[in-house]
């Protein structure tokens, strides 16, 4: 039985290195450079050639080594399928957006604006 581990973290704006994103992960710093550079992780920001990324970065490795080790996914189908569900949420956004849109209680009518029938 696999056993996961709990790590709660600091501030949503919370920053790691490459190396404390890896460690955070439980990954190999190269791991995390390969997936860099195949585009399935970004970091946020790049100062001074340190690459910095956010709490989101570490989800996003340990959701990568799942696919990769419980499903056996290679790379290019980890791409695909973060760019599928990247759609569906957008998907659901808009359906969210309109379902509001049109279960919305109608506006009140202003009464009095003189075109009555007599």
């Amino acid at each position: 039985m696999t056993q996961y581990q709990l790590t709660r973290y600091g501030m949503a704006d919370e920053r790691f290195t490459l190396e404390s994103l890896a460690s955070a992960a439980g990954v190999h710093p190269a791991l995390v450079e390969k997936f860099v550079a195949y585009g399935l992780v970004a970091p946020m920001r790049i100062e001074d050639g340190v690459l910095w990324f956010d709490v989101a970065a570490v989800k996003r490795l340990r959701t990568i080594g799942r696919l990769r080790r419980d499903l056996s996914i290679n790379l290019p189908g980890i791409a695909v399928a973060f760019d599928l569900l990247a759609r569906l949420e957008l998907l659901q956004r808009e359906l969210a957006d309109l379902r509001r849109e049109v279960y919305a209680p109608p506006l009140p009518r202003k009464s009095g604006n003189g075109n009555r029938r007599r």
